[in-house]
């Protein structure tokens, strides 16, 4: 027994420790997102209720019943036959009627309700676009934040080098105090960062186990690989928005709902026609009869058309209102992604620029600055001097990165690219 427990405790243990160390890519927390998140089960619940509410649109209306005494005289003794062979009077009638809808506008109300969960279908995909895009952000955010660690790690142990060659060298004689010191503080600076950082990962991983619906406490890390994605050859035009933005494609389906609903409008003035039937049985002696007669609604009239023929007309402008509104968004989002990728391409730049001259010969420098202090031909405060642009600029170099991944996020929300 005892055996047993050890067992599930080691296979506990083993699970957490993998768990721990597990790596999430980019492309799993994106699948995962698409699968889980709370959004995402909302709009498939009301694209499903309005799906099961459009199987009824063509519903007829239900039939009438009615019951009761036709045409009895107060004088219930005139009910009675009379002695002479005289007949009763009154009846009782039992009675149906039923409306008989035109088919084509069942139709017209079918094809508008069977097409109302399309606007919603749209709203999702362009939601899921803002958490995916969302996601990618933290993602990113985290990535460069990873690598500022890196830096501060590699910092630490050279301001440690120079601060235990600082010692030794006072000690002989050899060295001055205040670059001792700037040393100390630098140290300390980069602790304080390290623990700034840290925290800034914990948010993020907290923010993408959010987003994956998950338990925002498990414990992840996550692949540190990234690429530039190419947009120079794309254009960006209205083809190109109307073929990927899903809040135009729901802007669209608004307005192709608004068509049909125009349809059901006019098919309402439409004449409707009805049957009725009813069958009386006679008092004393009475025959029996019945009714049978048609009905025709008429909405035609001026009197009972009006807000029919309103809701045709203000449909008509609100369809025209969504197709204004669909072109300012098409030229907005065309201005801003052509702004976009022109910074994103001058950060490309400028980012090749610090890898392939500026951080090489700022490394350069410092190799030159620590080989002459080991040999005592350059002082303390030189090396620090140069490591202190050395990081400097590493620094800047990755929060020019993080403005450059942030700018292919922006593009990639923007062209709705998932």
């Amino acid at each position: 027994m005892l055996k047993n427990k050890l067992t599930v405790v080691f296979i506990a243990i083993t699970i957490a420790l993998q768990g721990k160390g597990q790596s999430a890519k980019l492309d799993a927390i994106i699948d995962s997102i698409k699968k889980s998140h709370p959004v995402i089960k909302m709009y498939d619940n009301e694209i499903r209720s309005m799906d099961e509410a459009a199987k009824g649109a063509r519903s007829w209306m239900p039939p009438e019943f009615s019951t009761g005494f036709w045409m009895v005289p107060y004088n219930p003794g005139l009910w009675k036959k009379g002695d002479l062979g005289a007949t009763g009077m009154g009846q009782y009638m039992i009675g149906g009627q039923q409306m008989l809808p035109n088919k084509k506008k069942l139709n017209a109300d079918a094809a508008y309700m069977e097409n109302m969960s399309s606007v919603e279908k749209e709203k999702k995909n362009a939601s899921l676009n803002e958490l995916v895009n969302d996601a990618k952000e933290y993602y990113y955010e985290w990535l460069i934040l990873k690598k500022k660690l890196v830096i501060l790690s590699e910092n630490e142990k050279i301001l440690d080098f120079m601060i235990k060659n600082a010692e030794i060298r006072y000690k002989n004689g050899l060295e001055k105090i205040s670059a001792y010191y700037k040393a100390k503080a630098a140290l300390g600076n980069v602790k304080n960062m390290q623990l700034m950082f840290e925290n800034d990962i914990r948010e993020k991983r907290i923010g993408l186990n959010t987003l994956m619906g998950r338990n925002a406490a498990i414990d992840f890390d996550i692949d540190s690989a990234y690429q530039f994605t190419d947009f120079s050859s794309l254009v960006f035009d209205s083809s190109l928005f109307y073929t990927n933005r899903s809040d135009l494609k729901a802007v669209d389906r608004e307005i192709s709902l608004a068509y049909l609903k125009q349809e059901s409008e006019r098919q309402s003035l439409k004449p409707q026609f009805g049957i009725r039937y009813e069958h009386m049985f006679g008092f004393g002696g009475l025959p029996m009869q019945y009714t049978l007669m048609g009905m025709m609604k008429l909405p035609l009239a001026k009197w009972s058309s009006k807000m029919n023929k309103a809701n045709i007309e203000s449909l008509k402008w609100k369809a025209n209102s969504l197709q204004s509104q669909k072109e300012m968004m098409v030229n907005e989002y065309s201005g801003m992604a052509y702004s976009m990728r022109n910074e994103l391409e001058l950060k490309k730049r400028q980012l090749k620029l610090y890898d392939e001259n500026i951080i090489p010969a700022l490394k350069n420098n410092y190799k030159t600055m620590q080989l002459g202090y080991e040999q005592n031909t350059e002082e303390l405060f030189m090396l620090y001097d140069a490591w202190g642009t050395l990081n400097m600029t590493q620094l800047e170099y990755l929060e020019l990165l993080n403005g450059a991944l942030k700018l292919q996020v922006a593009i990639e929300r923007l062209i709705e690219k998932r």
